[in-house]
C-alpha cells in the first residue's frame, strides 16, 4: 500500500505539463535573465558573437539566437533530470536548483569554454576567443541560466 501511495505521489506530481515542456520555459526564463546580463556585462557576447555562431549580426539576431540556444538547453536539462539514476532528494526545489548550477557549470565549461571559440573560429569570426574561453564573468552568467532553469523548472513540475 505504501508503495502504490508513493506512485500515485509521483504521477501527480507530473502529470500538468511534460517535462520538455518546463526544460523550455525554465530555458527562456534563464536565457532572458542572462540575455540582460549579457548586455549590460559584455554587450559585444551577444550583439557579434551570439549572433555570428549562425552568420548573422547585430543585438536582435543575437538574442534571438540566445533564446533559441537557451531553449534546446532547457530540454536538454529536462532529459537529464527526469532520468530515473537522479535519486528522489534531487528532486526537491533546492536539488534542483543545485542541479541547474552543475548543468550551468558544465555548459560553461563544453558550450562558452571550448565549443563556441572552436565555431566561431570555423565560420570566419574575426578574433574568436582563445581556447578554451574560461572567463569568471562568463561563469558567473552561466550559474545564473542554470539556477534560474533549474528553479522555473522545478516550480513548473
Amino acid at each position: 500500500m505504501a508503495q502504490e501511495a508513493q506512485r500515485v505521489e509521483e504521477v501527480s506530481t507530473t502529470v500538468g505539463r511534460p517535462a520538455w515542456q518546463s526544460g523550455v520555459i525554465g530555458g527562456l526564463a534563464g536565457g532572458l535573465v542572462m540575455g540582460i546580463l549579457f548586455s549590460v556585462m559584455m554587450p559585444a557576447v551577444i550583439e557579434n558573437a551570439i549572433p555570428a555562431l549562425v552568420g548573422l549580426s547585430g543585438g536582435i539576431a543575437g538574442w534571438f539566437v540566445h533564446m533559441s540556444i537557451s531553449a534546446v538547453f532547457g530540454v536538454g536539462f529536462a532529459a537529464l533530470v527526469t532520468r530515473s539514476e537522479i535519486p528522489a532528494r534531487w528532486r526537491s526545489y533546492r536539488g534542483m536548483v543545485s542541479l541547474g548550477l552543475v548543468y550551468g557549470i558544465g555548459l560553461w565549461v563544453i558550450a562558452a569554454g571550448i565549443v563556441m571559440p572552436v565555431w566561431l573560429g570555423a565560420v570566419g569570426f574575426p578574433n574568436p576567443p582563445p581556447l578554451p574561453n574560461l572567463t569568471l564573468p562568463s561563469l558567473l552568467l552561466h550559474l545564473v541560466f542554470g539556477a534560474i532553469l533549474g528553479a522555473v523548472y522545478q516550480y513548473l513540475r
